[in-house]
């Protein structure tokens, strides 16, 4: 049995997905830097964010359609039934067969409603790198004023997706020390200042 509670490889008992689960519910802030941002990463821990005051997610290189389709349809303030019945038919197909462990039909239409609903709210912010040239996997979390720490970051080889979180050997390690976790935000904040909104051409065309 796995138990070191530093590394985590994605074996039975220690995937990033569990780790993510247990640290997320006492944060307050969560932020997000990877090369690549799937949907199936989100469905996966949208019921951890809820309680989640700002999500902050900044991609390197690429989205995937699924994604864009709901970031477009939120900025539009357009969720309307039709268009919710639209995006849930492609994520039901694609998602069902991206995810190993997928969930059931309802669990998706509760996601996309979910997914637009932050970012309508504001809840999540999600940007790109104009220079489409960022690889890094870095999560930063920080807890809620009064906790016993100050937050944590996670870094590896990780992206935000079912392969990153659950089904893929990854090798990830979790840091506590606060000055690990002020570099980490300090190099974010940089790189944010520099990001821009999502748009087709950050769309991954490989699907």
């Amino acid at each position: 049995m796995h138990t070191d509670l530093t590394f985590f490889t994605n074996e039975s008992g220690s995937t990033l997905l569990d780790r993510f689960k247990c640290t997320l519910k006492d944060v307050r802030y969560f932020d997000i830097l990877v090369g690549y941002f799937r949907s199936s990463g989100f469905f996966h821990l949208y019921k951890s964010f809820e309680h989640i005051e700002k999500i902050r997610i900044l991609v390197g290189l690429s989205v995937d359609k699924r994604t864009y389709q709901v970031i477009e349809t939120a900025r539009q303030n357009d969720f309307d039934f039709e268009s919710h019945d639209r995006i849930t038919k492609v994520f039901e197909k694609e998602l069902l067969e991206e995810v190993e462990t997928a969930a059931d039909c309802q669990d998706i239409e509760e996601g996309i409603r979910k997914f637009c609903e932050f970012i309508e709210l504001g809840k999540i912010e999600i940007k790109a790198h104009p220079s489409r040239n960022l690889h890094a996997k870095v999560y930063i979390s920080r807890y809620k004023e009064g906790d016993r720490d100050f937050g944590n970051v996670i870094t590896g080889s990780s992206n935000f997706s079912d392969s990153g979180l659950v089904s893929q050997r990854e090798f990830n390690v979790q840091l506590k020390n606060r000055s690990d976790v002020n570099f980490a935000l300090e190099q974010f904040e940089k790189l944010w200042i520099e990001a821009v909104d999502i748009s087709e051409y950050y769309v991954d065309t490989i699907q």
